[in-house]
């Protein structure tokens, strides 16, 4: 990597830790926002929140979860072709800082306008999202040549950062939030931003040295020998065929995931017992069960992978465990409306709840990681950076389907819609598992695993 001279920590170049460190704080800002959002909104105004409907309030979280999701195809765009990665981080940190500083502007500035303030620093939020995003976890790859093998561990360290920084978030904006307010647990949301921006222009020169700074397309045209494409192969629209495919079952695994952020977190917040002893478990904690099993148990998974050596499921069977940890996580909800028996003043057990989130994350760990990985190793080069924003779009799609069922609890009940997820993400992992074989010939080898005719294939790719 050229001017890249900061030399290597555990085996890996600085440059990683002060990537994982931004993106730490980065994420630490969005989920102490995302943990509060929906209960600040619903809050009673007298109490500083908004007084919105759960409907009206589970509805806009899933339009802004999925802008999030939309905005870095766009932001990737601009930093690939014009800015380059470092600008577009940078430019992204100031917007998101600026954005969570609106939000936490006390009503008595904003009044008679907080609604618009409100908004406005939701766009803020949604835009320098989109510039940050996408591009903090390519210098991530940048950061190493083709083929090294210490890119997928790279990648771990980077992710435990993001879980790590969502860990906390939880914690001290739900901390903040009840003992100073809904606008403190905002405030500390844009701290953490102001952290991450401080972190990344101090050490980025030395560290990263000129990694992120020209534009991809710029360095590609620099590249390219022959101006011209040639039309896709078979094997590569086999390949693409099986992205857009797992596409579909990560919408459905996603939308019952998101739940987590709106409708658990208010079953969490008005039906669970919280209190342990004479202290009351604030409900913006349980947002930080996720990260805290992703920490503990993604560990785990991956030695599980390496010790199954030949015998490690493919991605398809990947997904397919993941859909059914899904379906389990929310039984263990169906466990606390049961509880219930029909009676809304019957707070239940909070290990209901910690249940669902350990089998949401065993899932999330056999689905997220597993995604992101397929789609590069599935994706023709070329069209590389529109594939992964074509897997960001099903997130989008997911989370603004989640919105929409959360905001039917009023109508159907927590009953209907927590069987209804675990009964279609068991139907989906069945119909997953039927149709594994199908996809890994069409992967091509793709996963170092054939099927039939694909034996006599080329040496398959390293997974």
């Amino acid at each position: 990597m050229s001017n890249l001279r900061s030399g290597t920590l555990l085996g890996h170049p600085k440059g990683l830790f002060l990537l994982f460190g931004t993106e730490l704080w980065e994420r630490f800002s969005y989920y102490a926002m995302r943990a509060i959002l929906v209960l600040y909104l619903t809050d009673k105004t007298i109490n500083g929140g908004l007084g919105w409907s759960t409907q009206d309030a589970l509805n806009l979280y899933g339009i802004y979860t999925g802008l999030v999701y939309i905005t870095p195809l766009i932001g990737g765009w601009i930093a690939d072709n014009f800015l380059g990665q470092r600008r577009s981080i940078i430019i992204g940190g100031i917007l998101m800082a600026l954005g969570q500083f609106t939000l936490a502007l006390p009503n008595s500035m904003v009044d008679p306008h907080s609604v618009t303030a409100f908004y406005l620093g939701l766009g803020l939020l949604i835009i320098g999202n989109g510039m940050f995003k996408p591009n903090i976890s390519t210098m991530v790859g940048d950061l190493y040549e083709e083929g090294d093998n210490r890119r997928d561990g790279a990648f771990t360290i980077f992710y435990m950062g993001i879980n790590l920084g969502s860990l906390l978030a939880g914690i001290i904006a739900g901390a903040a939030s009840a003992a100073y307010g809904w606008k403190a647990g905002f405030l500390t949301a844009g701290i953490g931003m102001v952290i991450s921006l401080i972190t990344q222009m101090v050490f980025a020169e030395r560290l990263l040295g000129n990694i992120g700074k020209e534009p991809a397309a710029k360095r590609a045209a620099a590249m390219n020998k022959s101006g011209k494409q040639e039309p896709l192969t078979k094997q590569e629209r086999d390949r693409m065929k099986v992205i857009m495919i797992m596409g579909l079952f990560v919408v459905i695994f996603w939308a019952g995931f998101e739940q987590a952020g709106g409708l658990m977190n208010i079953f969490s917040q008005q039906y669970t017992d919280r209190m342990i002893g004479s202290f009351e478990v604030p409900a913006a904690w349980f947002q930080s069960l996720n990260p805290f099993f992703v920490i503990t148990l993604a560990p785990i998974i991956a030695s599980i992978w390496v010790k199954m050596g030949p015998k490690e499921p493919s991605s398809p069977i990947k997904f397919a465990m993941g859909l059914f940890f899904l379906a389990i996580g929310f039984l263990c909800m169906i466990g606390a409306v049961m509880q219930q028996g029909g009676d809304l003043t019957v707070k239940t057990s909070m290990m209901w709840l910690v249940g669902a989130y350990f089998f949401h994350t065993l899932g999330e760990l056999c689905l997220s990681p597993i995604g992101l990985s397929m789609v590069t190793k599935l994706a023709p080069l070329r069209l590389a950076s529109l594939m992964m924003g074509a897997w960001f779009g099903f997130n989008a799609i997911a989370n603004y389907v989640a919105g929409i069922i959360g905001s039917q609890v009023g109508e159907a009940g927590p009953m209907a819609i927590f069987s209804g997820i675990a009964i279609a993400a068991t139907i989906a992992g069945v119909l997953l598992l039927l149709c594994s074989n199908q996809l890994i010939r069409w992967m091509h080898g793709a996963e170092g695993k054939v099927v039939e005719e694909e034996a006599t294939d080329a040496k398959p790719v390293e997974a």
